[in-house]
């Protein structure tokens, strides 16, 4: 599973073989079946997520008890109730398996520890962090200003597996509209 990880820092640092020990060291493997939670609301999450398989989300609960899916990734990815995770407060965020996922996770004084320690988790974490931003940035935009249909179609465009692997629930809270309204788009793109 490390491997995974270490071929994916790679493209985007110097990564000597001192970091790979560090990965080998300090990202501990785990393995989650479907619709499990493994960090709850109302608790201090634990660790950050490396997706290596499956699908996974972030949510939270609305004032009238609804779940309110913010984000989905898929393999592979970093997850986590991340404000949280950094800050260490409690989150208000879950964090759950959609599918059976296998995961590396590290905790927050183990990944301060490895950044300090090593410039190539250092700078590939100043990246994960710019990437985020421009995501987040992206998707407060599309929320603003695309259509329900346009946010769909770019979504399967972008992510096709989603459409094989998440229920249409989780899709649907996603981009911000109900199951029906997606279904009924997904009636028309078939015709």
């Amino acid at each position: 599973m490390h491997n995974r990880l270490i071929s994916i820092i790679s493209k985007q640092v110097l990564f000597l073989e001192t970091d790979t020990q560090w990965c080998n060291k300090y990202f501990e493997p785990v393995l989650f079946p479907k619709n499990r939670i493994i960090e709850e609301e109302g608790k201090i999450p634990k660790y950050l997520y490396f997706i290596v398989s499956g699908f996974m989300r972030l949510f939270h609960y609305n004032e009238k008890g609804d779940e309110i899916t913010t984000h989905i990734n898929c393999p592979p990815g970093f997850i986590t109730s991340y404000a949280h995770f950094i800050n260490q407060t409690k989150s208000d965020e879950n964090v759950e398996c959609i599918t059976e996922s296998e995961l590396l996770r590290i905790t927050k004084k183990d990944l301060e520890f490895i950044t300090r320690q090593s410039t190539a988790f250092r700078d590939y974490s100043i990246w994960v962090f710019q990437q985020s931003l421009v995501y987040n940035e992206n998707r407060s935009k599309e929320l603003a200003t695309l259509s329900a249909e346009q946010r769909y179609h770019k979504l399967i465009e972008n992510y096709p597996a989603i459409l094989h692997n998440v229920p249409i629930q989780y899709i649907a809270s996603f981009l911000g509209i109900k199951p029906q309204s997606l279904s009924r788009i997904r009636r028309q793109i078939i015709k």
